[in-house]
């Protein structure tokens, strides 16, 4: 069973599933002249989820969040209607659908997304990733809801000559986390060639930055990514280690394409407006769309661009490479202008601007700095 909170989590009477569980009436589609949608955010309360839930409250629109708040953080859920509990959790996700019959899409962030962690738990990365997407989609479905946005990932490529990848180059995940993201979009894939289910999987590069309004951010107080453990460098005054200098890169060091968080929120905003149109024509019933900047920095390149906005430089040192580490990937190409009108806007040093303003305002925003809970399994 699931925790309702003390946050307001009261859906819109008059509509929806009836007591037998037979489906949802009266749907209303979204207009394509740009009427307030209700939207069903799972994993809402996550970095990205949450700057998402923040720009769709931006444009009028409703974020409704659904989080386990394994990863997620409760602070990031004040003001909106917000349900604690798993995805995998049928029970709770048809309650609160049956409390909010006027949502109309989902956008679906919740994952586990720490790649070295994958290596070593993949049980509960393929139970939290994989199997819970399974649980989650087969009610969206029983309630009629038939428009998703899915967070993927660009680990799932294997990289072209010189690092660049588009929605048409080969697939490679090599990381257990990878390997969640890649199946899950083949299953829904499948589950959408044979049901009324349409899928747009955006397929995140490597986000940085924080909703500008200084809302939301990265929560993890013990964090993975380049950019927080070099924030976390300078803030120590201890020598930034770079997890191998023998990549085939220019430089040596690992290269990555870093897009702002709020780039990322907007696209999906854009996505919303221009879901039914992406399907209108017939055509698959899923899309993969990538969501970069277009641009490849190394990590030595990072460091030199991190330098360059503080008072106080960073030293390096090398450092052994880490499970499931590859080389990276840049965004190629030009799906995202093409199919959703969009293109990123904030460059790599306001991302790491943002990500700097963001750290220093994290502990008066999250009351608990304490990394997060792991998973049970069970």
């Amino acid at each position: 069973m699931t925790i309702d909170t003390s946050i307001s989590d009261v859906g819109a009477p008059g509509r929806g599933k009836d007591a037998g569980g037979s489906g949802v009436a009266g749907r209303v589609p979204i207009d394509r002249g740009g009427m307030l949608v209700k939207v069903l955010v799972a994993g809402g309360a996550g970095f990205i989820g949450s700057t998402v839930s923040s720009a769709l409250v931006d444009a009028g629109h409703t974020p409704v969040v659904l989080d386990s708040l394994v990863t997620g953080r409760r602070e990031f859920c004040r003001g909106r209607p917000f349900r604690l509990a798993d995805i995998a959790d049928a029970d709770a996700v048809d309650d609160l659908l049956r409390r909010h019959p006027d949502i109309e899409a989902v956008v679906h962030c919740a994952a586990l997304i720490a790649v070295p962690d994958s290596v070593v738990r993949p049980v509960d990365y393929y139970r939290a990733n994989v199997s819970a997407t399974l649980e989650f989609v087969d009610r969206l479905l029983a309630h009629g809801i038939h428009r998703m946005i899915f967070s993927s990932s660009a680990a799932i490529y294997r990289p072209d000559v010189g690092l660049g990848v588009d929605e048409t180059s080969a697939l490679e995940a090599t990381s257990p986390y990878a390997q969640t993201k890649l199946v899950v979009e083949r299953m829904l894939a499948d589950i959408s060639a044979s049901s009324p289910l349409r899928v747009l999987s955006l397929r995140y590069f490597n986000p940085i930055g924080a909703d500008p309004a200084m809302r939301t951010g990265s929560q993890i107080a013990t964090p993975s990514h380049a950019l927080g453990r070099l924030i976390q460098a300078h803030q120590a005054g201890v020598p930034f280690g770079v997890n191998g200098l023998d990549w085939p890169t220019r430089d040596g060091s690992a290269l990555r394409d870093y897009v702002h968080v709020w780039d990322l929120a907007g696209a999906h905003l854009r996505a919303l407006e221009r879901f039914d149109d992406l399907f209108a024509t017939g055509g698959a019933p899923h899309v993969c769309v990538n969501l970069g900047s277009g641009t490849g920095t190394t990590v030595l390149e990072l460091v030199a661009a991190f330098n360059a906005v503080v008072n106080r430089p960073v030293l390096v040192r090398e450092a052994p490479r880490r499970p499931g580490d590859t080389p990276g990937a840049y965004a190629r190409g030009r799906r995202a202008s093409a199919l959703l009108g969009w293109r990123p806007q904030r460059d790599l040093a306001t991302g790491i601007t943002d990500s700097l303003a963001w750290h220093h305002r994290r502990g008066q925003i999250l009351t608990n700095l304490a990394p997060y809970h792991r998973l049970i399994a069970g």
